[in-house]
Formats: C-alpha cells, sequence, structure tokens
C-alpha cells in the first residue's frame, strides 16, 4: 500500500430537512457543481452513514475508487480528504466496485485476476478475501443487502453470468452453479460503467446485463431463488445495453443505459416496470437523454424523482422517467446520495463533484 496523501479542502455539506416519503417537493434548482481533481478515473462511488441501517442515517463518510489502485473518502465534517492506493508489486488493481458496510470497507478489483479487497473501517488495513484467475474473469459491482450478506455480478467464465454471494459479511465469497442462473447468451455480459447495474431493497436484489442481451436477472430471497426477465432496451451489439438499475420498492424500477457508441441516440435506452421486473415499458422515446451510466431515485422523491449521469451529461425526472430534463452538460460515471434531502455526490474521470442545489 502506498503512503495516504491527505489534504483539506473546504467543503460545506447542504443538508436539507427530512421530507416524509409520501411527501413529494420539487427537486431544487442546480446552483452549482463543486469539482475536486482526483488523479483516477473515478466509477465507484458509496456514501457510508454514520448509525442506523445502511438505507438510513446522517452522511458519515463519502468513499470512492477508481484506477490505478486508487480509493479515498471525506470525512464526516466535509474538510478532510484521505487518498490512497493499494499496490501488488507491480500489478495497480483496477477498481470499479466499491461497498460499505458497519464494520468493513470492500473494494472490487475487475479485471484478471478480480480480487475484492476488505479492509477495517478506517481503510488502513487492507486483505484480499476472493481471488479468481481464470481466463475471461471480469467482475462489474457489488452491493450489499445488510452487514452480513453482499452479492458481486460479472461476465460470464462459463455458461452462465458470474455472482459471488457472501453469508459472512464479506470475509467468504462462494460463486452461485450455473443451475441456479440459467445460461447466459453468447455475448451477454454486464457493464462495469459505475458499480450501478445491481440493485437492492429488503431481500430482493436485481442485476442488468448487455451485450448480445439486455435482461434483468431477479432474487426475491438474497440470491437463493432466481428468475430472468427479458427489456426492450437495445442490445445486440457489444457495447449495447443495460447499464444502470434502481428500485425505488419491489415493483417499481428502471433500466437505463442505451448505445455507449452513439451516445446521442435516445430511443430503447430507459424503461420502467411496476410489477417487480417481470415486465418494462420504455419511456420518454425520442427524448433526451442518450446515454447514461447510472440512474438512481432521489431518496425523499417518492419513487417520481429521478437523476441519470453520464458521459454527455446530467439529466432529471420528476414524473418517474417520463419525461427528463437536462441540467448540466457536466461528465460524470455515477451518482450517490446521503441519506437525507437533496444531498448528491457524482465521479468521473479524475475528479469528485458535489451539487450545489438552490
Amino acid at each position: 500500500m502506498k503512503r495516504s496523501l491527505y489534504f483539506i479542502v473546504s467543503i460545506g455539506f447542504i443538508m436539507f430537512a427530512c421530507q416524509d416519503k409520501g411527501v413529494q417537493t420539487p427537486i431544487p434548482t442546480l446552483k452549482s457543481i463543486e469539482i475536486h481533481p482526483i488523479s483516477s478515473s473515478i466509477r465507484a462511488l458509496d456514501i457510508h452513514p454514520s448509525s442506523g441501517s445502511l438505507r438510513s442515517g446522517a452522511v458519515s463518510e463519502v468513499w470512492f475508487a477508481g484506477s490505478k489502485g486508487m480509493f479515498g473518502y471525506i470525512n464526516q465534517d466535509g474538510e478532510t480528504w484521505k487518498i490512497d492506493s493499494i499496490k501488488q508489486d507491480t500489478f495497480l488493481p483496477h477498481f470499479r466496485g466499491i461497498a460499505n458496510t458497519t464494520d468493513y470497507n470492500f473494494l472490487l478489483a475487475i479485471d484478471r485476476p478480480a480480487q475484492i479487497f476488505s479492509s477495517n473501517k478506517s481503510g488502513d488495513q487492507w486483505k484480499v478475501v476472493y481471488y479468481e484467475d481464470t481466463a475471461g474473469v471480469f467482475y462489474d459491482a457489488i452491493a450489499f443487502w445488510d452487514d452480513k450478506e453482499g452479492i458481486v455480478i460479472g461476465d460470464p467464465t462459463e455458461e452462465c453470468m458470474a455472482v459471488l454471494i457472501s453469508r459472512t459479511s464479506g470475509q467468504f465469497w462462494e460463486k452461485l452453479n450455473c443451475d441456479k442462473l440459467g445460461a447466459a447468451f453468447e455475448g451477454e455480459a454486464a457493464f462495469a460503467a459505475s458499480n450501478s447495474n445491481i440493485a437492492i431493497y429488503k431481500d430482493h436484489a436485481w442485476f442488468a446485463t448487455g451485450g448480445a442481451k439486455a435482461r434483468v436477472f431477479h432474487t426475491p430471497n438474497r440470491g437463493i431463488d432466481w428468475e430472468v426477465f427479458e427489456t426492450p432496451i437495445i442490445q445486440g451489439g457489444q457495447m449495447t445495453g443495460i447499464f444502470s438499475i434502481d428500485f425505488w420498492d419491489d415493483k417499481n424500477g428502471i433500466i437505463m443505459g442505451g448505445d455507449w457508441e452513439n451516445k446521442e441516440k435516445n430511443t430503447g435506452n430507459k424503461a420502467i416496470t411496476k410489477d417487480g421486473g417481470k415486465t418494462w415499458n420504455l419511456v420518454a422515446e425520442g427524448e433526451a437523454p442518450g446515454y447514461r451510466s447510472c440512474v438512481k431515485y432521489f431518496p425523499n422523491g417518492n419513487g417520481q424523482q429521478l437523476i441519470a449521469v453520464g458521459i454527455p451529461g446530467i439529466s432529471i425526472s420528476e414524473d418517474g422517467g417520463q419525461h427528463w430534463k437536462k441540467i448540466s452538460d457536466e461528465s460524470f460515471y455515477t451518482v450517490a446520495f446521503g441519506d437525507e434531502g437533496y444531498e448528491t455526490w457524482l465521479a468521473g474521470d479524475k475528479k469528485i463533484g458535489r451539487i450545489i442545489w438552490d
């Protein structure tokens, strides 16, 4: 591990009053985006609450990870940053997945050899808790249901999508047999674009694929049973499909992506479900935005307010994805929220950003 670099920046957290989840207030107007340069391409971003469950409590730390083995976090005071990196001999892992639980932090190194690193809460003692060096291995995203059980998804290495499950607080991971998941199509894979092609709600998890097929896999019971659903998202090309998925509850969700090689194409790239993923309907057909790599529900938006980010810019919806408005041309890969108000953080190529809402 390289020597840690600390630097102080002036960041004032703007927190909005908690709203009842049954009451929808308008998304504030974007005032500015606070940009902090980072010497890494950052596609993994996670907010670690200071107390309570993983989906409640005040913001404690904003964690991020990216290329060149780099990771870092912003302390609760919003002023102290820590940036560090992991190096194995001459090998620098490439991180595109990150997750935090109450006791541990996790970094997902995607490419061969694929590895999951686990650390203590302060992030200064790292160990490898999963290692795979088989041909074609490529893991894309990591998420946790709670402090004990987690999931990692990746491209096929056998006949099916690669899925790892942990029941031991992330300290041991086991790959699911293909008879649980069914066969993948030739050319079907997943995108490691934003660590957001896994969505979790209570005991449910969904993950999305792209390439030859754009499908949604669903488990209602933390990886024990699985079902697979077709979607109308553009598919068939190497860089087409679903790049991001999010669910508001066990019924209402959204998928977004498109054609990475034709980022302005705004048809067949966004769809919603109202039945837990069984059926999907395209929304905002022929309407911007085009390609986006990450889509998320605002925590207090009553399932109607959404934000989508990507290389072409930032867009929001206030009607469940039916219509969208572009609010910035600033390029980012991923977005994450504090659990209260509209605290919004972003990450992209050599930068971390925070939206200042007016």
